[in-house]
């Protein structure tokens, strides 16, 4: 059994319970699994067996860094971990089978999001900050504040102080853990604030920042860190996901096709109907290639992610009009990533390289479209500029 470290002492008060992301669909709307134990997660063998030997040797590094593509479970595994380290229930076989059990008050505690020494930190957080700036600003990464209110403590702009979950006991005396989903989103003044804690956290405190761009993570961040990379997955993975949630035949090598290897992007785009996304606005973008101006297609656009907003409102009162709209704007960058990718591979096979160069460019401008959305540029006129620009390659 795995040795787990527990916090020194209880304090008097139960911490800010977790929540989830602002744009999550509840349960009920989601693709259902055949299987219902165990975490949903595929294709990441490697990866899960070098956090699961850490957590059996009894001496796991304090600091992590999942990265990888969007997607592929890489919170998924974070999630995963703190079950194992926060549950006292987990013996080595939970552990050697990266499981941990479901049938426990831990379990209950964390699928019920009220887990106290568990804190997932996401931009959206911002929402419910008791800090009224940062309710009131639109988020686009993850500030100063925000961590210091969820995690390291401090003074924040307005003046109120606060105390640092980090170095509180754990509430239930086994273990506290935190997982900061899309690290990148961390600003440099709260990367630089958070290194004393990478470096000597309190005993039992275990760190796991996600990750999709480790790059932009500071190098004294990274050093501070192990490392566990998370790749695309196999066929053979995404046919178990596959079978799992129930796609239907016909749907599976296009839905393959479009994600490429990411289990978490083929849900996003089989729950919202990406295809017929793709089966409209694809056409629409080949003639703007060709040099066929479309007047009506920047609307379009906009229409799409506004009706999808809507939507995932509407199912989900708990969610934001904002979160919604961003995650609609990916439904978007996603759709016309596919083409662009399968123009850069149809290209190289032709070793056309005017082709390339044309395919990479348009690469450049999704990208760009991504920075200007984070950045909060107003949506409508960056979709103009897309398309305008899109058009305007050679």
């Amino acid at each position: 059994m795995a040795k787990r470290a527990t916090g020194s002492s209880a304090p008097k008060a139960p911490a800010r319970a977790p929540r989830g992301r602002a744009g999550d669909q509840p349960p009920e709307s989601r693709p259902r699994p055949v299987h219902h134990e165990g975490p949903v997660l595929f294709g990441q063998e490697q990866a899960t067996a070098q956090l699961a030997h850490a957590i059996r040797s009894g001496h796991m590094h304090h600091a992590w860094i999942l990265h990888g593509p969007p997607g592929v479970g890489k919170c998924t595994a974070a999630m995963e971990c703190a079950r194992l380290l926060l549950d006292g229930g987990a013996d080595d076989g939970h552990i050697d089978a990266f499981k941990a059990p479901r049938d426990t008050r831990v379990a209950e505690l964390i699928d019920s999001a009220s887990h106290p020494d568990l804190h997932v930190i996401r931009k959206e957080r911002a929402e419910d900050s008791s800090i009224k700036e940062l309710r009131d600003r639109k988020q686009t990464n993850i500030p100063l504040d925000l961590l210091r209110e969820l995690m390291i403590g401090g003074v924040v702009g307005d003046g109120k102080s606060f105390d640092s979950p980090v170095w509180r006991g754990a509430y239930l005396g086994h273990n506290k853990v935190f997982i900061i989903d899309e690290a990148e989103l961390l600003d440099p003044y709260g990367q630089n604030a958070l290194l004393k804690t990478l470096e000597e956290p309190p005993p039992g405190t275990y760190i796991f920042l996600a990750t999709t761009q480790e790059e932009r993570l500071l190098p004294t961040i990274r050093s501070r860190c192990q490392r566990v990379a998370f790749r695309a997955v196999d066929a053979a993975a995404m046919g178990a996901w596959f079978d799992r949630f129930e796609v239907p035949g016909e749907a599976r090598a296009w839905l393959a096709e479009f994600s490429e290897g990411a289990p978490g992007t083929a849900e996003l785009a089989h729950k919202h109907g990406l295809r017929a996304w793709s089966d409209e606005l694809l056409p629409r973008f080949a003639a703007l290639e060709s040099g066929s101006f479309d007047g009506g297609l920047a609307d379009r656009l906009a229409e799409l992610v506004g009706e999808f907003a809507e939507r995932v409102v509407k199912e989900n009162p708990k969610a934001s009009k904002e979160s919604a709209n961003r995650l609609g704007t990916r439904c978007a960058l996603l759709t016309l990533a596919s083409r662009s990718r399968a123009q850069i591979a149809d290209a190289a096979r032709r070793e056309d390289a005017d082709a390339l160069a044309a395919a990479a460019a348009r690469v450049e401008l999704i990208v760009r479209l991504e920075s200007e959305v984070r950045a909060n540029v107003n949506l409508k006129h960056a979709l103009a500029n897309l398309v305008a620009q899109w058009g305007a390659v050679a």
